[in-house]
């Protein structure tokens, strides 16, 4: 891992989200990385201690998109297309392919969370037994990446991440955004989320969902993909 960073692996069939939850409830350290490689899947989940209000914290959701999309983009094959879901989810090549998560020490918007885990999980494999009976959704060694080192993704989104997370801290807000919207295709298209449908505008600074609906543009916070327990 790189520096600032801590890796933890655990067995198969222990989830590495739910075991960074605990750990950082606990009052373990920022930086923490638990993570979990099979043949299958590739999963992780970064522990952060964040020093502001959730709803500001929750730029990291995007952020370790960000990073999987360089780590990728730099180890897979040149024509591989990544791209990002507002709520987190991963498409490679306009198909499903795993997902970012997150669970917090609160849920307050206005008040310092305590901590943030950000999970990652991507699949290296296509586990249905048929293959095209779920054409929306795809696994990495489906799509050229074969040859790909998963434990080496894994470090290269560490690293990645890690850098966004840099950025975001000496303020360069903006730079992230900009980076984000160039990897979600979905702004402009007409969405539905939590309930509420319309025209998928953009964000807001702290990547809130603006969703315009006729003449109503609705608020969509971050926050609201939160997960709860463990």
């Amino acid at each position: 891992m790189p520096p600032l960073l801590t890796g933890e692996r655990v067995e198969p069939g222990i989830d590495p989200f739910e075991k960074a939850c605990s750990r950082a409830a606990l009052g373990c350290d920022a930086g923490l990385i638990v993570h979990c490689v099979t043949p299958q899947t590739l999963a992780a989940a970064l522990v952060l201690v964040p020093e502001v209000r959730l709803e500001q914290a929750m730029a990291m959701l995007p952020a370790c998109g960000i990073g999987f999309q360089n780590a990728l983009g730099a180890l897979g094959p040149a024509e591989l297309a990544v791209h990002l879901d507002w709520d987190g989810h991963i498409r490679v090549n306009g198909a499903a392919c795993g997902r970012l998560r997150a669970m917090a020490g609160g849920s307050d918007p206005r008040a310092e969370p305590g901590w943030l885990v950000i999970g990652l999980e991507v699949p290296l494999e296509l586990t249905v037994s048929e293959p095209g009976l779920h054409p929306d959704r795809t696994a990495l060694f489906e799509e050229g990446c074969a040859e790909l080192d998963p434990v080496a993704l894994l470090e290269a989104w560490s690293r990645h991440t890690l850098v966004w997370i840099r950025r975001w801290e000496d303020g360069e807000l903006r730079a992230l955004q900009a980076e984000w919207r160039g990897l979600v295709d979905a702004i402009g298209e007409d969405v539905t989320q939590n309930g509420l449908s319309g025209t998928f505008l953009g964000v807001d600074e702290n990547f809130g969902m603006l969703l315009r609906d006729g003449e109503t543009t609705h608020l969509v916070p971050l926050s609201s993909v939160l997960e709860t327990g463990t």
